[in-house]
């Protein structure tokens, strides 16, 4: 049996930080990994679909300029754009392990199983570790109802190699809006249904709203208050009946929430408790046992379970397992973003209806030059400023709004105001150069 400092299960970023970290402080690591290496993010999650956008994004600038310097839209070749797609995340599989290698880090492929408190067992081997580091992600969640073999996930949507010409997406949540944005772009035609009139629940209610009437404007259909009961096929066709409504697709996709992986695991084995939602953990990001940490997708939290959070744990807990970092862990603010067109991006405190010290300003900003040059339809943002006037919280609504979002998360972090950044001095024409009129 094989010993090791620690064991780290799961090779995303959220495991690949860790284990990078604890190798530079000398540690002797094990990284395992059952499925694709390198995790959901830069195989079949924001990267990918990212690449996917990027070709909406430049169909969408052409689009907004017709008459305006343009004649008419190219139209979005799926086979082309996946191509692309497939250069960047066929090889990151086979890099990551190649990069572990040379980092000196010792990795295995399959499926690893507690024994006790100390031991995991993968392939039929066992390997014994002092400290462990549970970062196994999740994965799609498929709705419990009849005929539910007939739904695929986010998973298999990004790796079509051909769009069909219809398609449903259950679920009101950011990736229904991601990959219907994207489907619809391509062609296809597309319909969005959700179990009540509230998507996007997370984010500002008047900008999801508005960027409703955005995506319905660019041929989306949205089917509100429509529990799904039941999929059936009716010769090329699927149906999804709801009660007396039914609904006509050749493809539908579940998007209804993801669940941590955790099955195989066999966690009492090794005295961690979990939920439905995920690993339990303190604020140390250890769980019921103190000798195993979990971070990343797969632990049971409130914040968003998004790529750069996962790194940040990563390193945290490599900073805990090393006795580098005594303190709980203390998030910054973190910006929250849907790829939609338009784009609906979210950082900080912005519910704040029963703060009287909390002023909300919403600025509307389809004017201004930053938005106008390229003829964007709506621009939109709503400031939350505390009674010293320090930015800390903000809703954006525009096709740019991921850009922003990031200029007005270092306004927060940092406390900055108008006085201190009307010191600096920006690019121009650009979005920082905004920033000067957004804060007080």
């Amino acid at each position: 049996m094989k010993e090791y400092d620690t064991i780290v299960i799961g090779s995303g970023v959220a495991g690949l930080s860790a284990a990078y970290e604890l190798k530079a402080k000398q540690q002797q690591v094990l990284v395992i990994e059952e499925n694709l290496w390198g995790g959901t993010c830069p195989n079949r999650g924001c990267d990918p679909k990212k690449i996917l956008i990027g070709g909406v994004e430049a169909r969408n600038r052409i689009k907004q300029l017709l008459g305006k310097g343009f004649s008419e839209v190219p139209p979005l070749n799926w086979q082309e754009l996946q191509s692309f797609k497939r250069t960047f995340t066929d090889p990151v599989s086979a890099n990551r392990q190649k990069e572990l290698s040379q980092a000196g880090i010792d990795h295995l492929t399959g499926t690893a199983s507690f024994l006790d408190e100390e031991t995991v067992e993968v392939l039929g081997k066992t390997f014994r570790g002092k400290h462990f580091v549970l970062a196994t992600g999740q994965r799609p969640t498929i709705l419990p109802i009849e005929g539910k073999e007939f739904l695929q996930t986010s998973t298999d949507f990004l790796a079509l190699a051909e769009l069909p010409k219809q398609l449903i997406f259950i679920g009101g949540g950011y990736v229904s809006f991601e990959l219907a944005t994207i489907a619809r772009a391509a062609g296809s035609e597309v319909t969005i249904v959700h179990h009540n009139q509230r998507p996007l629940k997370e984010f500002d209610e008047e900008l999801v709203q508005e960027a409703i009437v955005q995506m319905k404007k660019a041929g989306i259909q949205f089917a509100f208050d429509v529990d799904t009961q039941k999929i059936t096929r009716q010769n090329e066709k699927l149906q999804l009946i709801a009660g007396k409504e039914s609904f006509e697709a050749d493809a539908i996709f579940c998007a209804t929430g993801r669940q941590p992986n955790v099955e195989s695991l066999h966690l009492e084995r090794a005295n961690v408790d979990f939920t439905k939602k995920g690993i339990i953990v303190n604020e140390c990001l250890q769980t019921t046992n103190p000798q195993i940490f979990a971070c990343g997708d797969v632990i049971e939290k409130q914040l968003p379970k998004l790529t750069p959070v996962a790194t940040f744990e990563g390193q945290y807990v490599a900073q805990k397992v090393t006795q580098q970092q005594q303190k709980t862990i203390n998030y910054p603010v973190i910006p929250t973003i849907v790829y939609g067109s338009p784009k609906i991006a979210t950082v900080g405190t912005t519910k704040i209806e029963e703060d009287r010290q909390v002023e909300t300003v919403t600025q509307e900003m389809t004017s201004w030059f930053t938005y106008h040059r390229v003829n964007e339809p709506l621009a939109k943002v709503k400031l939350c400023f505390n009674k010293e006037n320090f930015l800390i919280g903000a809703s954006v609504l525009s096709e740019q709004a991921d850009e922003l979002i990031d200029f007005l998360t270092i306004a927060i972090n940092q406390r900055l105001t108008k006085e201190i950044v009307d010191q600096w001095i920006f690019g121009y024409p650009t979005l920082a150069s905004d920033l000067p009129y957004l804060l007080k």
